[in-house]
């Protein structure tokens, strides 16, 4: 039975722990209760606003709608060929819950995706990625329910158009399904990626050496990395990365290098290079900075924080003044990762 209770704060919904008022809330365990809460007369034409772990949403106001907290469990092998493991895992499962499951039971692919917050269902709307790996890399199709129709949809990879953070539901069907379910694509023989970031770094630190090299071990790094330079939202308030990583052509790279020779980049397919942006931040010189409660993180740059009674829109004026910083020093646009409410 579903429970809709009314004016309910949201500051324990969202990592950034934003004081916002919702109109409505309701927990979705059930993938049956999802069609039935939508057809609803009294709810029908009422804005919807979809959390999952909440780790990727900035609140600027109160949401005078309905707000659907999607908490849908389960992790099951559905089937496996000669290569691969595919897992039906449930839209409200915590990321690294998944991740820890497919490094203990030896199914590889997403290790390098360790202790990203969130949820499983959002996870493909932002396509997350980190350390060389992206969910589409891993994804095989996902079940969503239309909101207008309650009607489930099956999305292949192609359907889902995903790009770097990005997909479809961020665009063309932004605000039209509710994913439920993922269908994710494991390894059973690894292909390790310890080239991006300190992964390799981390892994000698911890007298790893190749022949011992593991699913676990690059878990273990990524794990470390992460707890070093980004700071808990159960101690301050942040989503994570706060912008993506900006992606330029070749030209730009090779003229800029000449102004900031230790500039670094990371070539693309399409002959572009993507620079990254907690670098170009930081030496644009805002790591560390705050303006009452809003700051940057003093150890990665490319994280906004809320030290306790930042709002929404205090924490959107820091970032539009950090774009108009990197964009004054070396021409480059950034833009946010986190979605904005």
């Amino acid at each position: 039975m579903l429970t809709i209770q009314s004016n309910v704060s949201l500051k324990p919904y969202n990592t950034f722990g934003i004081e916002a008022q919702a109109r409505y809330l309701v927990e979705i365990s059930h993938e049956n209760d999802l069609p039935a809460l939508l057809l609803l007369h009294d709810f029908v034409d009422v804005p919807k606003l979809i959390l999952g772990g909440g780790s990727n949403v900035l609140l600027r106001r109160d949401f005078d709608g309905l707000v659907v907290k999607m908490a849908i469990q389960g992790i099951e092998v559905v089937r496996e060929d000669e290569s691969h493991i595919y897992l039906s895992v449930g839209a409200g499962v915590n990321w690294h819950q998944l991740v820890a499951y497919c490094v203990a039971h030896g199914y590889a692919g997403m290790e390098n995706l360790s202790l990203i917050p969130g949820t499983v269902g959002a996870a493909p709307m932002q396509n997350i990625g980190a350390y060389g790996v992206e969910i589409e890399q891993i994804f095989e199709s996902l079940t969503a329910v239309h909101i207008p129709t309650g009607e489930y949809r099956t999305f292949t990879h192609a359907d889902c158009a995903f790009g770097y953070r990005e997909s479809v539901f961020k665009h063309e069907l932004k605000g039209q399904y509710i994913i439920t379910r993922v269908t994710f694509r494991l390894d059973k023989v690894p292909t390790f990626h310890t080239r991006y970031g300190a992964i390799q770094e981390t892994l000698d630190a911890m007298g790893v050496s190749e022949d011992k090299l593991s699913i676990q071990a690059i878990s273990d790094a990524v794990i470390h990395i992460r707890r070093s330079k980004l700071p808990d939202p159960a101690q301050i308030g942040n989503a994570g990365s706060f912008f993506k990583n900006p992606e330029i052509s070749a030209e730009q790279f090779t003229q800029l290098k000449e102004t900031y020779p230790d500039m670094p980049g990371y070539p693309l397919a399409d002959g572009g290079v993507k620079l990254p942006a907690g670098w170009l931040i930081e030496r644009a010189g805002w790591k560390g900075y705050r303006k009452d409660d809003a700051g940057v993180h003093a150890k990665q740059a490319l994280v906004l924080v809320n030290y306790g009674g930042a709002t929404g829109d205090e924490l959107i004026a820091l970032a539009q003044q950090v774009q108009a910083s990197v964009y004054e020093k070396y021409g480059v646009c950034i833009q946010p990762e986190v979605n904005v409410i």
